[in-house]
């Protein structure tokens, strides 16, 4: 997180500095971990941990681990794992050579379970899933002792290595702690070690069919990492006993802690990996990286910059009380990190016509426009124009109503860095749409400047005809239309928003744009952020994609939903 001289220390960082200078940190080095389960692409919320725990790291001269947790394979995919590097690097952070995996630890874990089942504190459970939740009892009444708990310890040897070789299916036994049944932290009702599951890892292959708990494996990982502080949000606070638990096993030389704060919660947005998945799975989005979803990927393929994202988990903070943070307020901070560094271009949308018919047949005049009037070292580029250009179709109206300053029969309007036109007027198709609008201009005008001072009230950006390229805009907006969605249901697909994505394949952009790549940031003047789809856009189809509005609008569309 960006760190400034006035900002306070937020309460890990209090925390930090204490144990720095009371000496409780061996060796004196801040170790810090980002364990993410590769079960999925990163989402937003990951941002704000991904720079909690990289920032702490090099705020206080320590490291930062990449430990990826790998113990259900089931669900875990290479894929995941290119895509969850490419993101925190995206981020600017960099793990360097500490890149770990849970599976890394499979053998020692493997190991500190046969001794807990010999030093009588683990054994081999023959409960289904139902009857152990039945067993476990309520976080008002106590749970019960399995039948099984006092199997004999060369019994839990001889069963537990039988798992080991495969030698029964799936959900048959478990692996389970024995601590206390009738601790008030269900966590701690022998909770579950290992269990058997038949299933190709990505990285150990078929060695095992037997994986650890998350609850095992994490605060063991830690340790054997020399992890200082285990940085998790607040919904693994009820875990924290199992976690010292495991960090306090006969063998584990180091003793890490965790501690948490609040995660990031976005109205608008889901965060559950499962639910996004469900999005993917069927087709509601165009995948992890469809430029509405709220994953790393998606984001940045839309036209953020990680400078914003950081800008934005910095001014929500680190806290230890759960909140809702507004959607506005992350696109505030899209909007004003890109109007510092997105080029300016005219791109016209919903394109019409104009001739101007006084203007010389083929003469073509340049205008020099600034790239960005934020950065005066940006530079300029050349913009065509010519006697047939293209506006923007609502910027003609054939009866304008009161207050309308744009063009219409009679009408003057100034068109940006270029001359002022009057319109004469216009062409309809059968149907009525108008197809073409005839104007004059006034050649004394050149530059937006009228020699005997007269002043115009509209303003119109264009394109020259026969210089600007077609291109496919496609206008993203929120991919759902309620703050919470599925409250109001109880099925979040119900507030998908229908408008989410609305592409102009009918463009018309300025012929600079044409030089536009991935990861530049540009400002359709009048129109919004865009940048150049990273997947779907070629040099012989131009495919932009909209950031964000020029201001917050959705106030106005939630009034024209109704919301």
């Amino acid at each position: 997180m960006a760190e400034t001289n006035e900002r306070p220390l937020n309460f890990i960082e209090k925390i930090i500095e204490d144990d720095l200078k009371e000496g409780r940190v061996p060796g004196g080095e801040i170790v810090t971990r980002f364990p993410p389960e590769p079960n999925g692409y990163l989402h937003i919320g990951h941002i704000k941990s991904i720079c909690l725990n990289f920032s702490l790291a090099q705020k206080y001269g320590g490291r930062c681990h990449l430990r990826l947790d790998d113990t259900n394979p089931a669900k875990e995919e290479n894929e995941y794992i290119d895509a969850i590097k490419e993101d925190i690097r995206w981020l600017g952070f960099d793990w360097g050579k500490h890149e770990y995996y849970a599976s890394d630890y499979y053998d020692r874990l493997y190991e500190i379970a046969v001794r807990l089942i010999k030093e009588g504190k683990a054994y081999v459970d023959s409960l289904s899933a139902e009857e152990m939740k039945e067993y476990r009892g309520t976080l008002t009444t106590a749970g019960k002792n399995s039948p099984d708990r006092d199997r004999s310890i060369e019994e839990n040897l001889r069963l537990f290595e039988e798992m080991r070789q495969g030698k029964h299916p799936e959900g048959s036994y478990t692996l389970r702690a024995k601590i206390d049944m009738s601790s008030p932290n269900i966590n701690m009702r022998d909770p579950a070690l290992y269990r058997i599951k038949f299933a190709h890892h990505p990285r150990t292959g078929d060695k095992w069919c037997i994986y650890p708990m998350y609850d095992f494996t994490h605060p063991i990982s830690d340790a054997i990492e020399g992890i200082t502080h285990s940085i998790c949000t607040l919904e693994f606070e009820d875990h924290r006993p199992a976690y010292d638990w495991a960090t306090s096993i006969d063998g584990i030389e180091h003793t890490p802690h965790q501690y948490e704060f609040a995660r990031l919660n976005i109205n608008y947005l889901l965060m559950s990996k499962r639910k996004l998945l469900y999005l993917v799975n069927n087709n509601f989005v165009s995948g992890w990286d469809d430029p509405r979803m709220p994953t790393i990927a998606g984001i940045r393929r839309r036209g953020y910059s990680p400078e914003a994202m950081k800008d934005f988990v910095n001014r929500v903070g680190v806290a230890k009380v759960e909140g809702v943070v507004d959607y506005a307020l992350m696109e505030f901070c899209v909007r004003e990190d890109l109007n510092k560094r997105a080029k300016r271009l005219m791109a016209v949308l919903d394109p019409v016509e104009v001739v101007i018919d006084n203007y010389p047949d083929d003469e073509v005049e340049y205008f020099e426009a600034g790239n960005n009037p934020e950065d005066p070292e940006s530079g300029t580029h050349q913009i065509a124009f010519s006697k047939h250009i293209y506006i923007e179709r609502e910027d003609f109206m054939e009866n304008p109503v009161k207050g309308y300053h744009r063009l219409y029969v009679g009408n003057e309007i100034r068109l940006k860095y270029a001359y002022y036109i009057t319109a004469t007027g216009f062409e309809k198709d059968d149907d009525g749409n108008i197809t073409l609008i005839h104007a004059e201009y006034d050649p004394l005008s050149r530059g937006g400047e009228a020699p005997d001072g007269r002043k115009v009230k509209g303003t119109s950006h264009w394109v020259s005809k026969e210089h600007s390229i077609k291109a496919e805009v496609r206008q993203y907006d929120k991919l759902f239309k309620a703050e919470n969605p599925g409250e109001a249901t109880g099925n979040y697909l119900d507030d998908l928003n229908p408008d989410s994505l609305i592409i102009l394949d009918n463009a018309r952009i300025e012929e600079e744009g044409e030089k536009a790549s991935a990861g530049e940031y540009l400002q359709f003047i009048r129109n919004g952020y865009y940048c150049v789809d990273s997947k779907d856009s070629r040099p012989d189809h131009m495919v932009f994609n909209r950031t964000c509005t020029l201001k917050d609008s959705w106030a106005k569309q939630k009034a024209k939903m109704g919301l």
